[in-house]
């Protein structure tokens, strides 16, 4: 019969361990949670990343921030904050310029447009959040919380480390 993993997957042969199992889990699942959140930025045309940055900018604010600790702060890493910043430049959502002590250091903070669109973006955020997530009540979030900090606290894995 098959885990329901298998089923979704459509597929019959067994996983090769349960870790493996479980990885596919997680990012099937991640997949799930980030569809809604995709459909709702669609209309805006804004992707995660850049409602990410803006979150990040907006909580920075007035100070704004360096390319290299926005790119620390991000949720999922993105190869190219610079690029994301360009984009989100070109649409007066955030600006940049160069700090006034450092000026080799090129500050990013969020505009009046990106404050009013993050301000927008909130509550229905929140509410995908609760319709997905809620259902598993207060202490099972807690412990799924518990269990997933546990799996990025893991050592990283070396190619001496994988079983034969």
């Amino acid at each position: 019969m098959g885990s329901r993993l298998q089923r979704e997957l459509k597929t019959s042969k067994p996983f090769a361990s349960l870790e493996h199992e479980a990885f596919l889990n997680v990012l099937r699942t991640a997949s799930a949670l980030q569809e809604a959140l995709h459909v709702l930025f669609k209309p805006y045309g804004i992707s995660q990343a850049q409602y990410n940055v803006l979150r990040i900018l907006r909580g920075a604010a007035p100070g704004g921030l360096p390319c290299k600790e926005i790119a620390e702060r991000m949720v999922t890493r993105v190869p190219d904050v610079t690029r994301l910043l360009d984009r989100l430049e070109a649409r007066n959502l955030v600006q940049r310029e160069r700090d006034t002590v450092d000026r080799r250091v090129v500050l990013a903070r969020v505009t009046q447009e990106g404050i009013k669109l993050i301000d927008l973006l909130d509550e229905p955020v929140r509410q995908i959040h609760f319709q997905q997530l809620s259902h598993l009540g207060p202490e099972n979030l807690k412990q799924l919380i518990g269990l997933l900090e546990e799996v990025r606290e893991a050592p990283e894995p070396s190619a001496s480390s994988c079983p034969d």
